[in-house]
């Protein structure tokens, strides 16, 4: 299994040290006793936030992981495809 390199996952990273802020701001807004209306749209940027590095991580895991898998070809493509019902059944908006 292949994982996610190079300047992708600097780029993952990079957006999750951005979130870390974002939850640590969060976390002083509501230290601070900031008005509920101030916090509900930055807990809803982090959630967002997450949302996108959740379909990047998807996105690289598609195009290197699946694709290798599908080269293959035979049994491997037939366990990939399932993999691939699973995690956007599991990952999808309620």
């Amino acid at each position: 299994m292949t994982t996610i390199d190079g300047d992708q996952r600097d780029a993952t990273l990079a957006r999750l040290s951005r979130i870390e802020g974002q939850v640590r701001g969060l976390r002083r807004m509501i230290e601070q006793e900031r008005a509920c209306a101030d916090v509900l749209p930055q807990l809803r940027s982090v959630i967002n936030a997450l949302c996108r590095v959740q379909d990047h991580v998807l996105h690289q895991h598609l195009r290197r992981c699946v694709r290798e898998s599908f080269a293959s070809g035979g049994d491997e493509r037939e366990r990939k495809t399932d993999e691939i019902f699973r995690l956007l059944s599991h990952y999808r908006e309620p």
